[in-house]
């Protein structure tokens, strides 16, 4: 199908950015409009705005931004736009473009979107209608055909111990990797170059998976990057302080519940569609041991994996009949940065509890991360496999 045939009356997308001086200079470098009611605050305070303007294209330039990357995508064409430059637009400001399509006209593939430009007091700043075609990709056969085989994953947490794992098994694995992390860039750029000789395909993406915006930009780059996703593993843990229940807080639940319950709903909710749409998707979570056999001071941590496995099973039992599999692994304690605060002793009881002698490590992980990606684990979904070393039988 198309991507214009995809494309539905009433479809939406937003693009927020938040206006600085260094946006004026380099508009103004690029452009050479150096209208002093724009970038000279003594000559503004004489005028009725009283303070500099900033360029009305230069927040217009925004709409390009959502047409070409997001609504319709790679191969729009805007060919035509009016404006309405409502309101002034000044330094700091946030803005929020939105694009709705109202029409299409499907003898020439062209959709008309209504574009408006907000503040963040909810203010319309600027309003127009856009047109625009959209040019399709035109393949040979064999390349369609390559491109519909290809696997494709996004790793979330991708900088933590078992993140890292997964990203190098799954390469080896001949998935192209999206890497995604949410500060450590450097972290994400050092696992990319470590894939690079494999001949698969990498990048890296940011984002807070807690913020919705974030997560769904971060989705949208990564179908640009690659043309599309066929496996999510979501690896995102927070950190694990030992807090005893007299001190605990609602607070340090929800630090837990956001990141493994709104994080991985954000994250379904843009990828669930796209797997429904191609008949096909793996999701893999991670939930714990410790649900199982439950440390003191870990409530919060427990808590948020007890609810992302029940989470993971009744999406399981949706997505199912769509082609689309939901599985979990609940690793032991795991040789990884995130429980470095664990006392030695500690690890060492631990290790000596499990049949095999050991913590387990990330590799340990990645491997069964790798079984469930593949097409042997076709017919598992709504599954939690224990990686523990034996720690808990049944």
């Amino acid at each position: 199908m198309s991507k214009y045939d995809l494309i539905k009356i009433g479809d939406t997308a937003e693009l927020s950015h938040t206006i600085t001086q260094h946006d004026i200079d380099h508009f103004v470098e690029l452009t050479g409009d150096d209208n002093r009611l724009h970038v000279d605050v003594d000559y503004a305070e004489t005028t009725v705005f009283k303070k500099p303007v900033v360029h009305g294209m230069l927040g217009a330039s925004f709409i390009s931004t959502v047409i070409g990357t997001k609504l319709p995508g790679d191969g729009a064409l805007w060919f035509a736009q009016n404006l309405e430059f409502l309101l002034p637009v000044r330094i700091g400001d946030t803005i929020t473009v939105l694009a709705e399509v109202l029409r299409k006209y499907d003898r020439d593939k062209i959709v008309e979107l209504k574009t408006d430009i907000i503040n963040q007091h909810k203010q319309t700043v600027t309003t127009g209608v856009a047109k625009v075609k959209i040019i399709e990709q035109q393949l040979s056969s064999e390349s369609r055909s390559g491109s519909e085989n290809k696997k494709i994953a996004l790793v979330i947490g991708a900088t933590g111990g078992i993140g890292e794992a997964v990203c190098k098994q799954l390469a080896n694995d001949g998935f192209d990797i999206a890497i995604h992390y949410h500060r450590n860039k450097q972290a994400a750029m050092k696992i990319q170059a470590s894939v690079m000789h494999l001949g698969i395909s990498s990048m890296t993406c940011s984002a807070d998976i807690i913020d919705a915006q974030q997560a769904s930009s971060m989705v949208e780059q990564v179908l640009r990057k690659f043309g599309g996703l066929t496996l999510l593993v979501n690896c995102a843990t927070p950190k694990i302080p030992i807090i005893n229940f007299s001190s605990l807080l609602w607070e340090d639940i929800q630090v837990h519940i956001d990141t493994n319950i709104r994080g991985m709903l954000n994250l379904a909710k843009k990828i669930v569609p796209i797997f429904e749409a191609q008949k096909s998707g793996k999701i893999i979570a991670f939930t714990s041991q410790a649900i199982e056999t439950p440390s003191a001071g870990w409530l919060p941590y427990i808590t948020a994996k007890a609810a992302l496995q029940g989470f993971s099973r009744a999406l399981a039992v949706e997505l199912a009949p769509k082609g689309i599999t939901v599985n979990m692994i609940s690793p032991g304690m795991t040789d990884t940065e995130l429980i470095s605060d664990i006392p030695e002793k500690n690890r060492l009881m631990v290790a000596a509890k499990a049949p095999l002698r050991r913590l387990a490590k990330p590799e340990d992980i990645a491997g069964t991360v790798s079984f469930l990606a593949s097409s042997s684990a076709d017919y598992i979904t709504g599954e939690t496999i224990r990686v523990n070393g034996g720690q808990v039988m049944l």
